[in-house]
């Protein structure tokens, strides 16, 4: 009857052609209920798989593991895998299109061959948010990822790549772009559940999320472990290369640099400026100074050497800057002869003599807070210049005074006032706008309220749905908010700003929850950013009372959900009130982000959609207080050691499930490598009749753990003295917590261990 020996322990079911695939179950008792659920069932070698397209019959035997055979008369195979494993691209693939159907989203799943078989990878296509995510399975290097993402972007703006593997091109990524998105699969029974997760540079440990508990966004596919990364374009640093040898420039401090430049960096600023190399000609560059360094005239010609460490900075894709840190100025003969400069010294008899010959010296530049010495100055000359004589300290200028007296430009004025208003967002707390003249200082004073908004605009442009518009925190001699704010508003492209007048209600509503996404983004530990209000259109009643009720549902709403995302990590895995308390999280924020749209945008999504998204508000609000209402009541249990832990593993049991030890990570009662001791105590007191529940914990590879025989003996039981045997023991203990917790408890199995005469006995 059979054509093969070879342990094939995956398939697909009802013809070759299929792609619902399944994994036989090894153990003799659990492929035995796995018949009597399904009868029908038809096995293949499936083309999905990289099969031979061969019928496949299941083979049970008890002194082995289960596993499929090809029928005889069949194709010859010459499948290469045939492991657990090797139906994860059909896994993933299933539960994505699951995703979808659950989200009410529009998008497309496939598998790719890309040389190694159907199960290289798996693509996501998102068209409504032209997005494209990867599932990865076979080895990629580097060059073969930028191939496969050029090929991938043609037709959507982004592309998010999730591998399986930690190798050289996840740490490339991650260092590129500080975070990495994994993901990975586990088998319970004839499934593979897929775990979605994030590693970032801060965090280097991954975080693991059950594919079902993610969701789809505009930017992409969020984990909850997740949600703090911002899945957007990668932005990578630019590369750095050492200048060899001497570069002379000059200034062109006139010069616009652009402000969206991808070497604008925190603490750096960008100039202009003329370029000599080397042995090269006089090229047109941007510098990176740091921000803190004074710029000197622009009519004298500056200069560094080898060990200064200039540094040639090159961003992919085309575009370099020079970055320097310090610098010094050139004297009149070394000016002329680098053709950057026609005042030599015959151009300098006008001048007065003494400043003559401080032109012919050369003098460095550094930023004015970091103390970088000058490696040509003595330790004498250093002393000289540091020491302050005694008629002279009457007369020094108070510190304050002494400051940078270059005129501010606009970027710096933005940047500074963007650092002011994220500090009071982190202290959740408004900024008054005489607090951020005085840290400036003058240059803001006497502004027109014109220019303000000038500066406010380019502080939040571009405007998104996602990042908080943090002038709202402003306040102005007592308002609650800054009186240039409809201006503002208006040159962003908010809709319906010039309609609302600056004391309006709707106006102070709109700051009020603005204010609140502010402190969210910036809050530690992350909160729940709310959805932004709109500004209501002119001829609609301001205060009418349907309106006030659905901003108090909302906010509301938005209040229960906050407390289920900070409830929810404190129930029992897999238990059906977490369950219930991610259904009605989902359910909310859907509910939110359907009423956070425009009516155009409401139009244009499917009926199935709305009808999704259209829940009834009380119903959720209900569902929602239960479910509070039931979490609190479980969390406030007090449970003794392995307690917490027995109960969890009566839900798996329920199930007809084991669960593995990475799964078990965060209960209270296991800490610092204190599992076993647990597990001894949740089947210390086992009855006759009663299984060991410590039977249904598992390691990440599907074994026993030492655990399962250390609760054998501390219970009072003989422990196998061989593998096999307790190996057997062990299948048949996860049988009987199986039917005992069953709905209807089924009868349970013979027990195959028995009492031991002295509790102390000993493993062979």
């Amino acid at each position: 009857m059979f054509s093969d020996h070879r342990l094939v322990q995956t398939a697909v079911v009802a013809d070759a052609h299929s792609d619902h695939p399944v994994i036989l179950p090894m153990d003799a008792a659990e492929l035995d209920a796995w018949r009597r659920r399904h009868p029908n069932y038809t096995y293949w070698c499936g083309y999905e798989l990289g099969g031979c397209g061969g019928k496949l019959a299941d083979r049970l035997y008890h002194d082995k593991v289960c596993h499929f055979a090809h029928v005889a008369g069949g194709p010859t195979c010459g499948r290469a895998a045939t492991g657990e494993s090797s139906a994860d691209h059909l896994f993933i693939k299933r539960g994505l299109r699951n995703l979808l159907g659950n989200h009410g989203h529009r998008g497309t799943v496939e598998t790719r061959n890309l040389g190694s078989g159907p199960g290289d990878a798996v693509d996501l296509h998102l068209p409504a948010v032209r997005r494209r995510l990867r599932f990865q399975l076979s080895q990629l290097d580097y060059r073969g990822w930028r191939a496969a993402t050029q090929a991938l972007g043609d037709d959507v703006d982004e592309v998010d790549w999730l591998f399986g593997t930690d190798d050289p091109l996840t740490k490339e990524l991650l260092a590129r772009q500080g975070y990495s998105l994994r993901f990975r699969l586990e088998t319970a029974g004839g499934e593979r559940r897929v775990h979605v997760g994030a590693q970032t540079l801060v965090e280097p440990t991954v975080r693991w999320s059950p594919l079902e508990d993610c969701r789809i966004t505009p930017t992409g596919l969020l984990a909850p472990a997740a949600e703090a990364i911002r899945i957007s374009p990668p932005r990578p640093k630019p590369l750095g290369f050492p200048v060899s040898g001497t570069l002379h420039f000059a200034f062109d401090l006139e010069a616009p640099v652009a402000g969206d430049s991808p070497f604008g960096a925190e603490g750096r600023r960008l100039v202009m400026a003329d370029v000599k190399p080397m042995d090269s000609p006089i090229v047109r560059a941007v510098l990176s100074l740091p921000d803190d360094t004074e710029l000197p005239p622009a009519r004298h010609v500056y200069g560094t050497d080898s060990h200064d460490h200039a540094r040639l900075l090159v961003q992919e894709g085309g575009g370099w800057v020079v970055q320097l840190d310090r610098f010094y100025r050139l004297d009149v003969h070394s000016a002329a002869r680098s053709g950057l400069s026609s005042s030599g010294p015959g151009s300098l008899s006008g001048e007065p003599a003494a400043e003559n010959r401080e032109l012919e010296k050369p003098f460095y530049v550094l930023p004015k807070v970091r103390g970088v010495a000058d490696p040509r100055e003595s330790r004498r000359d250093k002393e000289k210049r540091l020491a302050v004589p005694e008629q002279a300290k009457a007369t020094t200028a108070p510190p304050n005074l002494l400051a940078e007296t270059r005129p501010m430009t606009r970027p710096d004025a933005v940047r500074r006032i963007r650092a002011l208003l994220t500090e009071g967002a982190v202290k959740g707390r408004t900024v008054a706008w005489s607090e951020i003249v005085a840290a400036i200082g003058p240059v803001l004073e006497g502004l027109p309220q014109s220019e303000i908004a000038d500066l406010l605009v380019g502080l939040e442009f571009p405007l998104t749905a996602i990042k908080p518009v943090l002038s709202a925190l402003l306040s102005e001699h007592g308002a609650p908010f800054h009186s240039c704010l409809p201006a503002v508003l208006v040159k962003l492209g908010v809709e319906y700003a010039a309609d609302v007048p600056l004391h309006d209600p709707r106006l102070t509503r709109w700051v009020t929850v603005e204010r609140q996404r502010a402190h969210a983004a910036f809050a530690e530990p992350k909160a729940l950013i709310p959805p932004r209000v709109e500004l209501a259109p002119s001829e609609e009643p301001v205060a009418s009372p349907k309106v006030e009720a659905v901003a108090s549902l909302r906010q509301e709403i938005f209040e229960l959900v906050e407390q289920l995302v900070e409830l929810r990590p404190r129930l029992y895995a897999g238990s059906t009130i977490s369950k219930r308390a991610g259904d009605a999280t989902r359910k909310a924020q859907g509910w939110l982000q359907f009423h956070d749209l425009s009516d155009s945008e409401k139009e244009a999504l499917s009926n199935n959609q709305r009808s999704r998204a259209s829940a009834n508000p009380e119903h959720l609000r209900r569902t929602l207080q239960e479910v509070r209402a039931e979490a609190a009541r479980q969390t406030a249990v007090k449970t003794e050691p392995g307690e917490e832990l027995r109960q969890l593993l009566v839900t798996v049991a329920r199930r007809g499930a084991t669960i593995t030890t990475s799964e078990l990570e965060g209960l209270r009662c296991i800490k610092d490598g204190a599992q076993a001791l647990v597990l001894m105590e949740v089947d210390r007191s086992v009855s006759e009749d009663a299984p060991f529940l410590s039977a249904l914990v598992v390691s990440d590879q599907g074994l026993p753990l030492p655990g399962f025989r250390e609760a054998l003996r501390a219970a009072g039981y003989k422990v196998p003295s061989s593998k096999h045997a307790l190996r057997r023991a062990w299948r048949r203990e996860q049988e009987r917590a199986h039917a005992a917790h069953a709905t209807p408890p089924r009868r349970l199995p013979g027990r195959l261990v028995q009492k031991s005469d002295t509790a102390d006995q000993s493993p062979a």
